[in-house]
């Protein structure tokens, strides 16, 4: 359900300051056309934090037509800390949707018991299946690989986005005993080729605006046993995913993506600031090569 390379987009905005929806409707068929197997809407990435639900809803609306059109997987982030929220959320995902993309409590850090008693609970109310969103250096809370074995045996959980910050013990743990029917995505770009060596069957990444079809050839590559080409291009795709990561994502994509006339301003929202044009330059030329 979940192979391949999915495209969390940004929210572009308009030189006003409202959402670009015209340009997040480019954004998602160019991520198509190139190769993604799916979006995600309201990811990280989108800045959803910054987003009023009115604004929220309306770019769900553009990217379910769009995934509709294309016969493509939508996955939209829902985000929240405390459970009741949360499945209030995802109960009122309009139709179109085909995953939640769910983060481990933040900030309260709540023990891995609590986090299963969360997953179960939601998993229970969700109308789609949901991605666990493991990201420990933001959440504060780790989770183990046995847990989220546990959490992955519930029908309704599709599968983990692993964003761990390297390739860790419980990532070669989860993937040397996966489950049948939980898939592992990578969610930290740099690392998404040795992921994938491991087992994992593609990867949520903000850096696949660009090179969206290399990243798609790595996929392939490595589930086809093509070790040495896998590998050279997953290094390639490696330092282009190291350039767009030098500032606060998604500021320096943006930036990039505003140099080569995809979106309207590199603008993002406070307290987020905007790359530094030497950073963007930089990236930008590294985009370049891949072209």
């Amino acid at each position: 359900m979940l192979r391949g390379i999915h495209v969390p987009l940004v929210t572009p905005f308009d030189a006003s300051g409202e959402v670009a929806l015209d340009a997040v409707e480019k954004l998602a068929h160019r991520a198509l056309d190139e190769g993604a197997a799916g979006l995600v809407a309201l990811g990280t990435t989108g800045e959803v934090a910054a987003l009023d639900p009115a604004e929220r809803a309306r770019v769900i609306e553009v990217c379910a037509r769009v995934c509709a059109e294309r016969q493509a997987l939508l996955t939209v982030g829902v985000t929240g800390n405390d459970t009741r929220s949360t499945a209030r959320a995802l109960r009122e995902l309009p139709e179109g949707v085909g995953t939640a993309l769910v983060t481990v409590p933040y900030f309260l850090r709540p023990g891995e018991r609590g986090v299963v008693a969360h997953f179960e609970a939601l998993a229970e109310e969700s109308p789609v299946p949901l991605v666990v969103y493991h990201i420990p250096y933001r959440t504060g809370q780790a989770v183990g690989a046995a847990t989220l074995r546990e959490i992955g045996a519930h029908p309704m959980v599709a599968g983990v986005k692993y964003a761990a910050g390297g390739i860790d013990q419980d990532a070669v743990d989860l993937l040397a005993d996966l489950l049948e029917g939980f898939d592992v995505l990578g969610g930290d770009d740099v690392f998404v080729s040795p992921l994938l060596a491991l087992g994992a069957s593609g990867g949520i990444l903000a850096s696949a605006h660009f090179a969206t079809r290399s990243f798609a050839e790595l996929v392939d590559a490595w589930q086809a046993g093509d070790a040495a080409g896998a590998r050279a291009l997953g290094h390639r795709l490696a330092r282009l995913s190291a350039a767009l990561f030098t500032a606060p994502n998604p500021t320096v994509i943006k930036g990039v993506l505003h140099a080569e006339g995809l979106i309207p301003t590199p603008d993002v929202r406070l307290p987020l600031v905007p790359a530094d044009p030497e950073t963007v330059a930089a990236a930008h030329a590294v985009v370049r090569q891949e072209h």
